[in-house]
């Protein structure tokens, strides 16, 4: 089955979620120590991201070009109306935004190389020894974001099973149309501006920065546009 190793890994981040929240009771002191030094690795990641791309003027292009489309379109707003929608529907809790927790989850597990290769391997060659093991390391980071914070946490399964499925049942075309040097310059690229995301997400939940997370996120399109864009007309 293609969706085989998406679906398993959709249901280790609503598991794992499902598991982090029944630690959220802990002391808020203790809440905080966590909260930072989550921060803490999930900016390290990014930095282990950010420096695997191949064409730094691409990356600073697409986060540029991305943040005005994502401030002209305010998409920060518009998942925050979505995010206090599905609080009012589940009566979550207020001190916790449903969208900070479905933004920051689904940035951390959509964005990355296995993300791509895993979905390519189930499409391709129906291996999904790729996503069985993004869906352990994806479903104990669940653990630690759902306990922190909270159930938007478990939202982020949909764009995951969205864009890997997507990916995996349009493989083989992938595979055709694109070359294999520049898949590679893709994921690397994708990687490096999705780990300066991933940086920013660190330091919001740090409380070190206030960056309108969401607003970055037309960056990823434009990144695969350039790259593709500069394959075909080099500059």
């Amino acid at each position: 089955m293609v969706l085989e190793g998406t679906l398993v890994n959709g249901a280790t981040i609503i598991v794992g979620t499902l598991i982090g929240l029944c630690f959220r009771r802990i002391p808020d002191q203790m809440k905080d120590t966590v909260m930072k030094v989550l921060g803490l690795a999930v900016i390290l990641l990014g930095i282990q991201m950010g420096l695997e791309g191949n064409d730094f003027l691409i990356v600073i292009f697409s986060l540029v070009i991305g943040s005005v489309l994502g401030e002209w379109w305010r998409l920060d707003l518009k998942l925050q109306s979505i995010g206090e929608w599905l609080q009012v529907k589940m009566k979550s809790e207020k001190e916790t935004p449903v969208a900070e927790g479905f933004v920051t989850a689904t940035l951390i597990f959509v964005i990355g190389a296995m993300a791509i290769l895993g979905p390519l391997d189930s499409g391709i060659r129906q291996d999904h020894t790729v996503l069985y093991t993004k869906s352990m390391i994806d479903g104990f980071t669940s653990i630690i974001l759902g306990s922190t914070l909270g159930i938007g946490v478990l939202f982020s399964f949909i764009p995951v099973v969205v864009y890997q499925g997507s990916i995996a049942l349009l493989a083989n075309v992938i595979n055709q149309l694109v070359s294999e040097e520049l898949m590679a310059v893709f994921i690397a690229n994708l990687t490096a501006t999705g780990g300066i995301l991933i940086m920013a997400i660190g330091l919001s939940v740090m409380g070190l920065s206030q960056i309108r997370i969401a607003n970055l996120l037309p960056s990823i399109i434009v990144v695969v546009l350039l790259t593709v864009g500069q394959s075909m007309w080099p500059f």
